[in-house]
């Protein structure tokens, strides 16, 4: 069957990609599946500059998923440059770059830095939405004109740009079309749930930075919800569906809601082949319900 698909510009021979910050920064997980064969592997998010992220501890499991507030650490986009991507691009994965910063110059900057990147490093996600940094003060698509400042200011990564958008707002399509605004080509939906644990013997958080960003199978029907609400307000433009997908119904289930791809991200801790077993998954399906073309199914809720 055809599992070939679109994003924006950017062809991908299937669906399947890796989420930011749950496959490390290079090869970690060619070990376990052929990096080679997902549709691309989305890097942990960068910053211009080294950044040493949160105290730990860092994550921790909670019912219906999983809390992180790893703060984006990271080695900076130089060092990945230099030190990680070759190994990445070794495996022959198609390569999608996050970055981030807490300013729309740290942005400007960061993408900037990725303009003479390979080729292979296909596009470029743009996080606005993590929960993890300052008492959320640097969330930018919690403000649709702060999403299209940002946006706006990542023009000379030179590739197709990626709005990777937040789940912890009134109305997604509002600051959606802020990010379109800025230049977009995609939009990635959605971020983590903003959330907290609480140890009941000590009475403190157990996370080190006090809340944190809650993925995993709780998040799946909110980016459903998403994705869909998304597609209805911009039936022309480009979406990737990520939150809880750790089975091939989940990703279909996006993909039907409008997705032209998904991302793997928090089933990938229990299972390092994950996003190849979705893939499976999603194959299996399709020849079982006589789809010959992953096409057919996107959108297929709005039907």
């Amino acid at each position: 069957m055809d599992l070939r698909t679109r994003v924006g510009t950017v062809e991908l021979a299937n669906p399947v990609m890796t989420a930011s910050g749950t496959a490390g920064q290079g090869a970690e997980l060619d070990a376990y599946m052929p990096l080679g064969g997902l549709g691309a592997v989305v890097v942990k998010s960068l910053s211009a500059a080294p950044w040493a992220g949160n105290p730990p501890p860092r994550v921790a499991e909670v019912s219906g998923g999983m809390l992180n507030s790893v703060g984006l650490q990271g080695p900076g986009i130089e060092a990945w440059l230099e030190q990680e991507l070759p190994a990445l691009l070794a495996t022959g994965a198609r390569v999608v770059a996050s970055i981030w910063g807490q300013s729309v110059e740290d942005y400007a900057k960061a993408a900037a830095m990725l303009a003479d990147a390979p080729a292979a490093v296909v596009a470029v996600e743009v996080n606005l939405s993590c929960p993890n940094v300052e008492a959320r003060r640097h969330v930018f698509a919690h403000s649709a004109t702060a999403t299209e400042d940002a946006m706006a200011a990542t023009a000379g990564a030179g590739r197709p740009r990626w709005a990777k958008l937040s789940p912890n707002v009134t109305d997604i399509t509002e600051i959606a079309s802020g990010a379109l605004r800025g230049g977009a080509e995609a939009l990635t939906l959605v971020n983590t749930l903003m959330g907290m644990a609480l140890d009941i013997t000590t009475r403190r958080p157990r996370l080190g930075a006090g809340g944190g960003g809650l993925s995993g199978p709780a998040l799946h029907p909110v980016a459903v919800r998403a994705v869909h609400e998304c597609r209805t307000a911009f039936p022309d433009v480009a979406i990737v569906g990520v939150g809880g997908v750790a089975s091939g119904g989940e990703a279909i289930e996006l993909m039907m809601a409008g997705a032209q791809a998904v991302q793997v991200g928090t089933a990938s801790f229990a299972d390092p082949r994950a996003a190849s077993r979705v893939l499976s998954e999603i194959t299996r399906w399709c020849r079982r319900h006589d789809i010959d073309r992953l096409a057919e199914l996107v959108g297929a809720a709005h039907v």
